[in-house]
């Protein structure tokens, strides 16, 4: 099974110029992100992307692969806890969370490691944990989820649930 994680990469405000990458997205840009191709963990590549229909400047992605013979697995041998985005390449709001997630996967990268996995690929697993929106995000700690929530959320907010939940988790709430 490959399993995708969020890459470490440049928010796509700062290739178009926009003050956010909301603005951007506001501003019509057309914005394909390589992000909901597979990648976990750092092979460096340079990516093409579009804005409104022309040819941008590359953007560097910091993933690499790693295989695992089940998802089960990955949770098991992770060191730190696993926020697991489900998404789909057609959903809106999972497109728009790639560079948020690549914000949060640096930021928190010694707290967390973030995978990203297409619920129709894998369409056992989203059954598995009853994925009926998208995006949905689940956060597994020693194995085991100690958190869901779905829809896009702002980094700051998402980093702030995530570190609410696990300092929860510390003190044994």
């Amino acid at each position: 099974m490959e399993l995708v994680a969020a890459p470490q990469a440049v928010p796509l405000a700062r290739i178009s110029g926009a003050a956010s990458t909301s603005s951007a997205l506001s501003k019509g840009l057309s914005v394909r992100s390589p992000a909901t191709t597979a990648f976990f963990g750092c092979k460096l590549q340079s990516l093409p992307l579009q804005l409104a229909g022309r040819q941008a400047r590359s953007l560097q992605v910091c993933a690499s692969k790693k295989t695992f013979s089940s998802f089960d697995e990955l949770l098991q041998k992770s060191d730190r806890p696993v926020l697991v985005d489900f998404y789909a390449t057609w959903c809106g709001p999972c497109q728009f969370m790639v560079p948020i997630l690549g914000e949060v996967q640096t930021a928190m990268k010694d707290e967390i490691t973030v995978v990203k996995i297409d619920s129709e690929k894998y369409s056992d697993l989203a059954s598995k944990y009853s994925i009926e929106a998208l995006p949905t995000f689940i956060l597994f700690k020693n194995g085991s989820p100690v958190d869901r929530f779905e829809g896009a959320l702002p980094a700051a907010k998402l980093m702030e649930r995530i570190r609410g939940v696990l300092s929860s988790c510390k003190a044994g709430v």
